[in-house]
This record gives structure tokens, C-alpha cells and sequence, in this order.
């Protein structure tokens, strides 16, 4: 599949890194564990001991046994089984408990990475794909942490300890079951070459799957309106089918290896009974109860290497997981500006701005904005027209720093907006974008947002300014009544709860982005009013379509691909018979 990149780097050591501060009890949890193990170890030992006081009277006809040995022997191995499950399930707490933080953590770095993302990240990458880093991928990843860990550990430990008691007990038999490892060793080998990558492709189509229905849901409406729903059908059809050749392929090389494991184990038993017998026969072993005892060992054995098998697919899982989850987590971030000192005096801001031989493009090969130079004095509301895709927004983007400058600079009252902290830049302009955005939660909460102490004079004088005045009155709350952020309001309503956001905060200078695209034309002016008395004094660019809205502009900047092409008043512009003029006939005489 062309689309699919194949994953270069493998992260488990960014894994191992980020548990860190789990170390301690990781540890304790380990402990615990290999004393269970230890356990479990001795136990065909004891196993053998009964077998051999229970044999005497096995078939002779006259019971010699010593039943308060056999009492003993039974009580330690009660004993010794009891222990190994306490402390397996003391370790399998902790690690559940370590496992479970860790996963709390790394959905909370993920959250805290996204604000730290530059804006750019976002406009390559799909929000279905980044939601199923944060959904499935780190699910995987717990669910594979969860399995994983506790039998990896085990296996090792079982593993060692069973050879030295093997070869203890019996070297003959102890070579006849380590010849099997090399089988089992290969076995899974084999399954995690050819396994990993079909698991890596199927993390990442599951993320393509995810973004198509996220798209898919998101955009109902006009799914609907252009009748497109059988072209959706069947593209994600077309995603859905890829995602199970994938996933079958994987699960196939995951479910292969514990039926190889089985076959293995069972050929391993056989020689055992073979070869235990001849020695038992030439008198090489001199009680049965070695070959019983060594039939648990070779079942401890052997264990943990078919439970790895059966969880083989959980485990490659997992790897695929935690490269798309640490991909993420090391993509690069913004840089770190904490330290700059403040430049402004945010009670004193003057509002002179000035654009210096600025270029930028989304593509650095291919600029958007082209030498762009301006200077603009204090308390002038400035107009920015032109054409669709004149660079208009990407104009004021620059200005709050949602991208850099690829050359030129921004000077805000003197000083350059790149020796400025992004809070404190970002803390002298309100906004009213184009794109409209509330959150679920109380029409209040979606005003004042991070604003604190702000009065009820103060936003009852907003609502009426916005004229939500009368919308909220009709609510059963009022302004704390809870709203859902895909329903409750219309698109206008949710623009005038957007300006109202804005007025709330009463920053010095302002940006208006098509502040009133969503409205009809009577609350259009009764808005526009607000919007005077908004900028009078204060520094303001207004992004506008419809021209009737800056007419009173002290300043029109009118751009085309990327360069200013004129600038005045109204009046100047229209004499000029230029593009400001040829744009404003179109819409008044038409």
C-alpha cells in the first residue's frame, strides 16, 4: 500500500525511558515475581518427594507408607504453591496499578504535546489519525504492557530456573528438553520477522480508518447536501477492507506460533518418557519420581514460552503502538520562549504596528506573502481586502505568530513580535475569526472562557451589544445554561457568542476575520455599531468580503497573490478606479 510508510525507528527505548518514575515499584513488582517463580520452581521437587513415599505401597499389597512424611511433604508443597500465588498476585497488582498510571500519563503528555505542536503539524496531519494515537494506540500499548511485561519477566526467570533444577535432577533428560528451545526460539522468530510489519500497517490504517469516520460524522451535513454518501461508502469500505487484509495477516503469524509451540511441547514429552524410561530401566535413575517430577518441569519449561506465543500478536501489537505513540510524542514542538522577558507594557499599549519587508510561505520555494511593508499608527482601524487566497488571513496569522515569518520582521510599538513571548503577544489582540468555535458548557463559560472577575453589568452590556440579549432571556438558565456546542445554537448564534468572547476580553488591539459572515444583514448593523464603539482607540484589522462593513476604514490595504496592490481610504481607492474599486462595483451594482 503506497500511502503506508514503513517505520524506521523502533522507540522502545523512549519506552523505557518515559517509566522512569515507576522504577521503584517496577521493581518491587519484579521481586515479587521471581520469588514466585522461585516457588513454583521447588514445587516439582516436593512433587517428586511424594512420589516416591507414595510408591513403596503402589502395587505390593502391604502399605508401608510413611504417612507422616507424606503429611509433611504435602504440607510444603501446599505451602510452597500458596506462596508463589500470593506473591504472583501481589506482583500482578503492582504492575496493573504502574501499568494503568502509565497509560494515565502518556494520554496526559499527548494532551500537553498537542498545545506545544506548531500550527503547521496540524495542517498535514488528519484529526482522526491523531485521535487514534490518543484512543486506540495507547490502549494497545497499556493492553500490551499489561501481558507483556509480567510474562517476559517470568519466562526468563522460569526459564533459568528450571534449566539449573533440570540439570540438577537429571542431566540425560535436562539435554533432551533444552534441545526443544532452539525449535521454540525459532518458531518465534520467525513469527515476529514477518509479523511486526503487518502489525505496523495495521496501527496505521486503523488510524486512516479512524480519520475517514471522523471526517465522515463531522462533515453529516454536507455529506448530505451534495448526496455523496454512497462515494463515502464505499472509500471507507475501500479503508475498512485494507485494515482486515492487514489485521488478518497479522493475527494469522500471531496464531500460528502456539499450535508450532504445542507440536513442540508434545514431541518434548514423549522423549522425556522415552528416555526416563530407558534410564530407569538400566537403573541410571533410581526412583519414578524423578520422571514424574520432570514432567512438571518440562511443563514449567515450556510454559511461558507458549504463553508468549499465544500472546505474540498482543506483543507485536503493542511495538507497533508505541512507535506511533512516540513518533508522535517526539515530533518537533514549538520552541521554548518562557525565559524571553516581557517587552511590552501591557497597560500602556500604544498600538503602532509596522510590517517590514515581510515573506512567508506555507512551502518555503513558494511564497504567499511577498515583501510585504507597512506602517500602521495607533487606534487606525485597517481593512485587509482582496481575493480569495490573497494572503488576507495569512496576514494576521504572522502577526499573532500561529506561523513565522520565512524573512522580514513585525514590530509591535517598536519591538520585534520574534523577541516576544507568544502569551504575552498573543495577550495584546482579541480575536473574532471567520471559524467559529464554542465549547460544550454554559453560554458563561463560553464568554468569559480563561477571563476571570468579570462583572455582570459587564456581560449583560456585552449580551445586549451582541444582541444576545433577548436568546438568552429565553433560556432556562439564562447565561448558565449548559449548551451543546454541535446543536443548541445556529451558526450566527454561535459567531455572535464568538464577538461576544472578544468584547469580554477588552484587549488593547483587535483582529476581525469576517467577524460577521454568519449573520443576517439587520443584526449585521446592530453588531457593526458594537464593533465601532469596540475599536474606537484601539488598533484593529478587520478581514472583510462584504465592503459595506469598512467603508470608515482609516486604512484599506488591498492584496493580491500575496502583494499589496493598493492602500488609502475608501475614497482615495475608489477614485484610483484600481481592484478596490473594480471589487466594490461588483457588489453594489450588480
Amino acid at each position: 500500500m503506497d500511502k503506508i510508510s514503513k517505520l524506521k525507528n523502533n522507540h522502545l527505548g523512549d519506552l523505557v525511558k518515559s517509566f522512569k518514575k515507576y522504577y521503584a515499584l517496577f521493581i518491587i513488582s519484579v521481586f515479587l515475581l521471581i520469588v514466585s517463580v522461585v516457588f513454583s520452581i521447588l514445587t516439582p521437587s516436593r512433587i517428586r518427594d511424594l512420589t516416591n513415599c507414595l510408591n513403596p505401597g503402589i502395587g505390593s499389597g502391604v502399605f508401608n507408607i510413611d504417612f507422616t512424611r507424606v503429611t509433611k511433604i504435602a504440607i510444603i508443597l501446599v505451602v510452597f504453591i500458596g506462596l508463589s500465588f500470593i506473591t504472583s498476585a501481589a506482583s500482578g497488582y503492582i504492575l496493573n496499578t504502574i501499568i494503568q498510571k502509565y497509560s494515565r500519563d502518556t494520554r496526559r503528555d499527548i494532551v500537553s504535546k498537542i498545545n506545544r505542536l506548531p500550527l503547521n503539524y496540524f495542517d498535514t496531519k488528519q484529526i482522526g489519525d491523531i485521535l487514534s494515537v490518543i484512543t486506540n494506540d495507547v490502549d494497545t500499548l497499556s493492553t500490551s504492557l499489561q501481558n507483556s511485561i509480567n510474562m517476559l519477566i517470568q519466562a526468563g526467570t522460569m526459564l533459568i530456573g528450571v534449566i539449573i533444577a533440570m540439570f540438577i535432577a537429571c542431566w540425560q533428560m535436562a539435554i533432551a528438553v533444552v534441545c526443544s528451545l532452539p525449535l521454540m526460539l525459532l518458531v518465534l522468530f520467525l513469527a515476529f520477522k514477518i509479523g511486526t510489519p503487518q502489525f505496523n500497517k495495521t496501527q496505521q490504517v486503523l488510524g486512516e480508518v479512524n480519520s475517514i469516520v471522523e471526517e465522515d460524522f463531522s462533515g453529516q451535513i454536507v455529506v448530505k447536501a451534495f448526496g455523496v454518501e454512497d462515494r463515502k461508502i464505499v472509500k471507507f469500505k475501500e479503508e475498512n477492507g485494507n485494515l482486515g487484509k492487514f489485521l488478518f495477516k497479522s493475527q494469522v503469524c500471531g496464531g500460528l506460533i502456539e499450535p508450532f509451540m504445542s507440536l513442540i511441547s508434545y514431541l518434548t514429552y514423549a522423549a522425556i518418557l522415552i528416555i526416563g524410561g530407558v534410564l530407569y530401566m538400566k537403573g541410571s535413575i533410581k526412583d519414578i519420581g524423578v520422571i514424574t517430577g520432570f514432567l512438571v518441569y518440562v511443563a514449567l519449561f515450556q510454559q511461558p514460552l507458549s504463553e508468549l506465543g499465544q500472546i505474540g500478536s498482543t506483543i507485536q501489537l503493542g511495538i507497533a503502538a508505541t512507535n506511533r505513540v512516540f513518533t508522535f510524542l517526539n515530533e518537533t514542538e514549538l520552541p521554548d520562549e518562557s525565559n524571553k522577558a516581557d517587552q511590552l507594557d501591557t497597560d500602556h499599549i500604544i498600538g503602532n504596528v509596522e510590517f517590514n519587508d515581510v515573506c512567508f510561505g506555507y512551502d518555503p520555494s513558494k511564497l504567499t506573502i511577498k515583501h510585504f511593508s507597512q506602517k500602521i499608527q495607533p487606534g487606525m482601524k485597517v481593512a485587509i481586502i482582496g481575493p480569495t487566497g490573497a494572503g488576507k488571513t495569512t496576514l494576521v496569522n504572522l502577526l499573532m505568530r500561529f506561523y513565522e515569518t520565512t524573512s522580514g520582521d513585525i514590530l509591535i510599538d517598536g519591538k520585534s513580535i520574534h523577541d516576544m513571548k507568544p502569551s504575552e503577544l498573543r495577550k495584546v489582540f482579541g480575536m473574532i475569526l471567520q471559524d467559529t468555535w464554542v465549547i460544550n458548557g454554559s453560554l458563561r463559560e463560553n464568554i468569559v472562557y480563561n477571563l476571570k472577575n468579570v462583572s455582570e453589568d459587564r456581560l449583560n452590556k456585552i449580551l445586549e451589544e451582541t444582541n444576545l440579549k433577548h436568546y438568552v432571556d429565553t433560556l432556562p438558565q439564562g447565561i448558565d445554561t449548559v449548551i451543546q456546542k454541535e446543536s443548541a445554537l445556529s451558526a450566527g448564534q454561535k459567531q455572535l457568542v464568538t464577538i461576544a468572547r472578544a468584547m469580554a476580553e477588552n484587549a488593547p488591539m483587535l483582529i476581525l476575520d469576517e467577524a460577521t459572515s454568519n449573520v443576517d444583514t439587520r443584526t449585521e448593523i446592530l453588531i457593526q455599531n458594537a464593533m465601532d464603539s469596540l475599536t474606537k482607540g484601539r488598533t484593529s484589522f478587520v478581514i472583510a468580503h462584504r465592503l459595506s462593513t469598512i467603508k470608515n476604514a482609516d486604512l484599506i490595504i488591498v492584496m493580491k497573490d500575496g502583494n499589496v496592490v493598493e492602500t488609502g481610504n475608501h475614497d482615495s481607492l475608489m477614485k484610483l478606479k484600481g481592484l478596490y474599486s473594480e471589487i466594490y462595483n461588483s457588489q453594489f451594482n450588480s
